[in-house]
C-alpha cells in the first residue's frame, strides 16, 4: 500500500481539531485508503483505543439503514460512552440525505469528538454545506495518483518513457494499477465511470439522459485545452441529432464538474490582473477516464501533457488559470502564496527552431519579473533569455518547483 504522505502531512495537524475534516475527490481516487491510514496512525502512534474510533462506510450494505440521518445521529451518540476523545470517520457521506445536519449537531453537542468526512461530489463544496457548518470545517482536495506516486506504487522506472506513457494513457486511479492488460484496465475504468453516472448523476443530480451526458463529456475530452464555446458544442450535438437548450447544456456540464470528472479553468488577464469568466477551458481529473471517453484518433499528445501539468500544479496546491496576454495566451498561470509562475507546455522542441520561437516567444509581451517556464519532453536544456526550460519527467518527479 502506498502511504500518501503528501496528504497525511497536511491533515495530521488537524487530527485533534474541533474543525470538521472533509476529504473530497473523484470516486476511487484513494480517499478511503487515506482515512484508513489516519486510523492506523491514531492506533499505532497515538495509542487510541479501537472503541474510540467510529468508522462508517456508506457504500457498505451493513450501514445502509444509517443513510437515514436520524438513525445515523442516534447510532453515533450511542457509541460515545465516556469523556475521552472519539474519532468519527464517515466515508462517502454524500449518500446520506441531510448528513450536514448530523455533522453540525454532533460538532455542537459533543466536545470530545473529532470528525472526518469523505465525499465524491461537490455537494461537499456547496454553499449550503458552508452555511450549515458555519465555516467550522477544513477542506482537503484528494486527487488521483501523481506521476511520482504512481512510480512509487508500481515500482517502475519513472525516467522510462514507457512508464510515463502508461500513466498518461491510463491515469492515476490507484486500483487500476492492479491490472496488467488493457482490457482489464478499460473494464475497471468503465466500472468507475458507470458508478459515477448511476450514483452521482442519475440518483443524486436527477439527470436522466445518460447518453447526452456521455456525448457532452466526449466533446469536452476531445476538445480539451481549447477555449470552450456553447455554440460549438450545441452545433456538435445537433449534428448527432441531439438538440439541447443552453440551460440543459449548462446543467449537464455543471454535473460533470460537480462529480469531479472534469475541472473548469478560468482565464486570468495578465495585464489587468483579474480573473475572466469567459472562454474558459476544461481538463480531465483523471486521464484514464478521459481515455475511455475519447474516440478521436487525432487526440494530440501535447494536450495530454498539458492536462498532466495542470493536474500536477493542482496537486502542488497552486491556483491555476489560463494566462491571457495582449498577444495571445500562456498555457498556465499558477499562483501560490502571493507569487506567480508562468508555464508553457509543449511536446518536443529540439531541432525545431519554429517550435522554440513559438514557445519561448509567448513571453515577449510579459514584462514582470515572475519566473517563466517552458516544459517539454526534451532532455536537452533549452533555457534562454531568462526563461527556464524543464524536462517534463524531471518536473513531475522532483518537488522543488
Amino acid at each position: 500500500m502506498l502511504i500518501r504522505e503528501k496528504y497525511l502531512n497536511v491533515i495530521r495537524g488537524f487530527y485533534d481539531s474541533d474543525l470538521i475534516k472533509i476529504l473530497v475527490g473523484i470516486r476511487r481516487c484513494g480517499k478511503s485508503v487515506i482515512l484508513n491510514q489516519i486510523i492506523d496512525e491514531l492506533i499505532k502512534e497515538k495509542k487510541i483505543d479501537n472503541n474510540h474510533i467510529i468508522f462508517i462506510n456508506f457504500e457498505f450494505i451493513e450501514y445502509e439503514e444509517l443513510q437515514d440521518y436520524k438513525k445515523l445521529n442516534k447510532y453515533i451518540k450511542e457509541k460515545i460512552i465516556d469523556d475521552k476523545r472519539y474519532y468519527l470517520f464517515l466515508d462517502e457521506v454524500q449518500n446520506v440525505e441531510n448528513f450536514e445536519k448530523v455533522v453540525n449537531s454532533l460538532r455542537a453537542s459533543i466536545k470530545n469528538l473529532s470528525i472526518f468526512l469523505t465525499g465524491s461530489n461537490s455537494k461537499m463544496l456547496s454553499d449550503e454545506l458552508s452555511s450549515v457548518l458555519s465555516g467550522r470545517y477544513v477542506l482537503f482536495n484528494i486527487n488521483p495518483l501523481s506521476y511520482k506516486e504512481y512510480v512509487s506504487l508500481t515500482k517502475k522506472d519513472g525516467n522510462d518513457l514507457n512508464t510515463f506513457w502508461d500513466y498518461a494513457k491510463w491515469g492515476g486511479l490507484p486500483n487500476r494499477c492492479e491490472f496488467k492488460n488493457e482490457i482489464d484496465i478499460k473494464n475497471y475504468l468503465h466500472s468507475v465511470y458507470d458508478s459515477i453516472i448511476l450514483r452521482d448523476v442519475v440518483k443524486r443530480l436527477n439527470l436522466k439522459d445518460t447518453i447526452l451526458f456521455d456525448m457532452i463529456l466526449q466533446y469536452l475530452i476531445e476538445t480539451m485545452g481549447r477555449e470552450f464555446s456553447f455554440d460549438n458544442i450545441i452545433n456538435y450535438l445537433s449534428k448527432k441529432n441531439k438538440k439541447v437548450s443552453s440551460e440543459t447544456l449548462y446543467n449537464y456540464i455543471d454535473a460533470l464538474c460537480r462529480t469531479l470528472i472534469i475541472k473548469k479553468v478560468y482565464r486570468y488577464d495578465v495585464a489587468g490582473k483579474g480573473v475572466l469568466k469567459t472562454l474558459n477551458k476544461y481538463y480531465a481529473t483523471d486521464l484514464g477516464i478521459a481515455q475511455i471517453k475519447n474516440n478521436n484518433p487525432e487526440f494530440k499528445n501535447y494536450i495530454v501533457l498539458e492536462n498532466i501539468v495542470y493536474n500536477e500544479l493542482i496537486n502542488r496546491n497552486y491556483e491555476v488559470y489560463i494566462g491571457k496576454t495582449k498577444n495571445g495566451e500562456i498555457d498556465f498561470l499558477a499562483k501560490k502564496d502571493g507569487n506567480i509562475k508562468y508555464i508553457q507546455v509543449t511536446y518536443e522542441m529540439e531541432g525545431n527552431d519554429k517550435a522554440i520561437e513559438r514557445e519561448f516567444g509567448t513571453y515577449k509581451s510579459i514584462n514582470d519579473n515572475y519566473p517563466k517556464y517552458v516544459i517539454s519532453l526534451d532532455k536537452k536544456d533549452l533555457s534562454r533569455d531568462g526563461i527556464i526550460h524543464l524536462n517534463l519527467l524531471n518536473f513531475l518527479l522532483n518537488d522543488d518547483f
